[in-house]
């Protein structure tokens, strides 16, 4: 299983489903925080599971003063061209979340990271004239 730190590096030109989760962790704890993230991610995959049961394997607890995920074994030697179907229905789950929550704050700054805004997991972000 791969389990990650909170604060595990992500190098940009990777795509796998085990690399985006980690960018948009590390994107939303600098938002929201550690325990906002978690939570929401939670829920998130919670909601998606019955489309993507994989999702169950998607775990994230509390160790001390930090956070920890261990992400489905999949996740982290998929392909750039291969489908990410759990972590698209995570992504799906989670927009409207945070748009309840924060209105386009947040999806706004989830649509700056260009791995997360070119595979359509968050709208782009609109140009205002």
């Amino acid at each position: 299983m791969a389990q990650f730190l909170r604060t595990g590096a992500v190098s940009a030109v990777t795509s796998s489903p085990a690399a985006l989760f980690a960018l948009l962790w590390e994107a939303l704890v600098s938002l929201l925080g550690t325990a906002a993230t978690a939570a929401l991610l939670r829920r998130a995959a919670r909601r998606a599971m019955a489309r993507a049961p994989e999702l169950g394997e998607l775990i994230i607890v509390r160790e001390d003063l930090d956070y920890r995920y261990t992400l489905p074994p999949a996740w982290g030697h998929a392909a750039a061209g291969e489908t990410q179907h759990g972590f698209r229905h995570l992504m799906a789950e989670l927009v409207p979340l945070l748009v309840e929550l924060t209105g386009p704050v947040v999806l706004c700054h989830l649509a700056q990271i260009p791995e997360l805004r070119e595979r359509g997991f968050v709208p782009a972000r609109e140009e205002k004239s």
